[in-house]
């Protein structure tokens, strides 16, 4: 996909998010173009949730500053949350609710005005392929169904941006392959995609990467451009061999501390 990135509607200036002694992120910068899928990639405690949460306004950064949608997520959280979706890989669906009763649900809590809510609806369920299903209970849906509503509730009020943490975990390959089916339709209508995933053929599905590692920023590029400046044939080389240098620069400052 070609995006033009002159339009940014996720901007992200020195972010540092600390928990007493504890530094989840540390001072991260980037931007996010209108209508691109950018990929966050790192391992487990990375800082990647913690950045997320930051930007959907959910956590109140320690320093930097970060805007998404021109809402800056430290003084108008509650103007970011309006503007975007969010989708985490628990879901965030009702498991006691039906599909329909979610659907609904979420109307509500975005305000979807009465005269659209029946299109919404309608929209969300043909989307997902749950018509046939919109009064059965959502604990007894397949990931990939209950991954295809939560999408749905998430982006249910048309937002221009959608948060996307681990969404295909826990999913079949067929399920996450139609799910970045969705994915590619929502960017060809101008929505801006920002999505962690550990897996690295879906990060081959991204315009660009950012790699996080121990709270920090130490790569960002197009897939093509990182393994190329890495002269490697897949992104895990590429994943592995940054963090192993990340780590013997590391060491020698940690040798000369203690």
């Amino acid at each position: 996909m070609s995006v033009i990135r002159n339009n940014p509607v996720v901007v992200v200036k020195d972010l540092k998010k600390t928990f007493g002694d504890f530094t989840a992120v540390d001072g991260i910068s980037l931007e996010v173009s209108k209508g691109e899928i950018f990929g966050f990639l790192g391992p487990n405690g990375a800082g990647k949730s913690t950045t997320i949460k930051i930007l959907c306004g959910i956590l109140a950064p320690t320093s930097g500053k970060a805007t998404v949608a021109g809402f800056d997520v430290g003084t108008e959280p509650e103007k970011v949350k309006a503007n975007i979706g969010y989708m985490s890989q628990k879901f965030s669906l009702y498991d006691d609710l039906t599909v329909e009763e979610n659907i609904d649900f979420y109307s509500g809590i975005y305000r979807i005005p009465v005269n659209l809510k029946v299109e919404r609806k309608k929209w969300v369920l043909e989307m997902a392929g749950l018509q046939e299903h919109r009064r059965s209970v959502c604990k007894h849906l397949s990931g990939g169904w209950k991954q295809r509503l939560a999408l749905g509730c998430a982006i249910i009020h048309e937002p221009r941006i959608l948060f996307l943490d681990e969404p295909t975990s826990g999913v079949d390959p067929i399920s996450r392959r139609q799910f970045w089916d969705l994915i590619y339709q929502l960017t060809g209508k101008g929505v801006t995609v920002f999505v962690t995933t550990h897996y690295m053929e879906e990060a081959e599905y991204c315009d660009r990467i950012g790699l996080v590692y121990r709270g920090g920023l130490i790569a960002l590029g197009t897939p093509s451009e990182l393994k190329a400046k890495q002269a490697v044939q897949s992104l895990e080389e590429v994943f592995i061999s940054l963090i192993e240098a990340h780590d013997r620069q590391e060491k020698p400052q940690e040798e000369v501390a203690g």
